[in-house]
């Protein structure tokens, strides 16, 4: 078993190592003489800025030094231009630090501000979670620590990319969750019956929610534009996309990682049975699978409820403060769109309860008849 658990670590390595490496294809949508260096406000001029209610609108003109980079220590002109969207908009102060893209034009060199500069404490916090999940879960916590890097790693330099080229999002996507999947499974559960369980039935139920989704999409009538950028991604030269499929795709993506949680809790929980029990019945073994999964349905659709829901705050104060019915509130598309997320997440993840707990029973019960008829056959030699 050892030495099996090594060889998926490793082959996960190489996967993200390589990964890491690949071209996303998109690198040259930036101009190849832009630097980008953090740098220091050193003063502000704001006679540009005008307030339009609660936003502000204009330039704001900077004069900042650069901190890093191969121009460390030279002053530069900064524009940072307001477009009067607070989600998007930032205004500093002298004294702040920011991160600034700029080109070497000797005298005339102009930056542009592109946000507060604040790399190096998501690199603390990533640094920070890292060693906290390990130091907890020991070496079970490094390897759900590589399995949340090969994810994100396939997320960045696979599926977006992919998306962007114009290939068909279902299968990608369905491809890149089975991967996904595959990496929780073995690396979390090991090359094991409980490894295979976990994978069967997380991914059973994922593809009930990716045909879900599809299905009622349709019926709901709901366009990939409800989520964030998808329009002015279709501004930025990207026209030919099917933001409806994407849509989709990311509505069983979505409930993926608790879909695999709920499956690896009872398969290790049947697993556990099984060791403390060996004789225990096909029947009973599945009976005690699905109770353990009952419990767990208890808590997880709520939580798929309050993770989806909580993005949304703002937006349900706003219509709450307008007073709108709620026949009207459910109709809307964003809503629908959000109600389709929910309960369509909801249905993947509670029939990976019985499917796992089935599945489950299957292999280790057939697994475990062939031992004693093997056992038997030798005993009568």
């Amino acid at each position: 078993m050892l030495n099996k658990d090594i060889a998926i670590v490793l082959f996960f390595v190489l996967a993200c190592v390589g990964l890491f490496f690949v071209p996303s294809g998109f690198e040259g949508a930036v101009a190849e003489d832009a630097i980008h260096a953090r740098a220091k406000v050193l003063s502000v001029e704001n006679v540009d800025l005008q307030t339009l209610s609660v936003i502000k609108v204009g330039t704001q003109f900077l004069q900042a030094k650069l901190l890093s980079g191969p121009d460390k220590g030279r002053v530069i002109r900064v524009n940072n231009q307001l477009m009067g969207r607070m989600e998007t908009d930032e205004i500093y102060k002298a004294g702040e630090k920011l991160l600034v893209e700029y080109r070497d034009r000797g005298e005339k060199t102009m930056g542009f501000a592109r946000g507060h500069y604040r790399l190096h404490l998501e690199v603390l916090l990533a640094i920070g979670f890292g060693i906290f999940l390990v130091v907890i879960a020991g070496w079970t916590g490094a390897k759900a620590l590589l399995s949340f890097i090969f994810a994100a790693l396939m997320l960045w330099k696979v599926m977006i990319p992919c998306f962007l080229k114009g290939v068909d999002p279902l299968w990608i996507s369905i491809i890149v969750v089975a991967m996904l999947t595959a990496s929780v499974s073995f690396l979390v559960g090991g090359l094991s019956r409980k490894g295979v369980i976990t994978f069967l039935g997380s991914f059973s139920g994922l593809i009930l929610a990716c045909v879900l989704a599809n299905v009622f999409s349709a019926g709901f009538e709901i366009n990939g534009a409800v989520r964030p950028y998808a329009e002015t991604l279709l501004y930025s030269g990207f026209g030919h996309l099917d933001l409806t499929k994407i849509f989709v795709c990311g509505v069983f993506i979505a409930c993926s990682g608790a879909v695999m949680d709920l499956a690896m809790d009872i398969a290790a929980s049947m697993d556990e049975i099984l060791q403390k029990r060996p004789d225990i019945g096909f029947v009973e073994h599945v009976w005690s699978g699905l109770c353990v999964g009952r419990s767990v349905i208890g808590t997880m659709t709520t939580t798929l409820l309050l993770a989806y829901s909580g993005g949304y705050t703002t937006m349900l104060m706003f219509y709450m403060g307008q007073g709108t019915p709620l026949q009207q509130f459910f109709n809307q598309n964003l809503i629908a769109a959000e109600v389709l997320n929910i309960f369509v997440g909801s249905f993947g993840l509670v029939a990976v309860a019985p499917f796992t707990a089935l599945l489950a029973g299957f292999v280790y019960h057939f697994q475990f008849e062939k031992a004693k008829e093997v056992k038997w056959s030798f005993s009568k030699i």
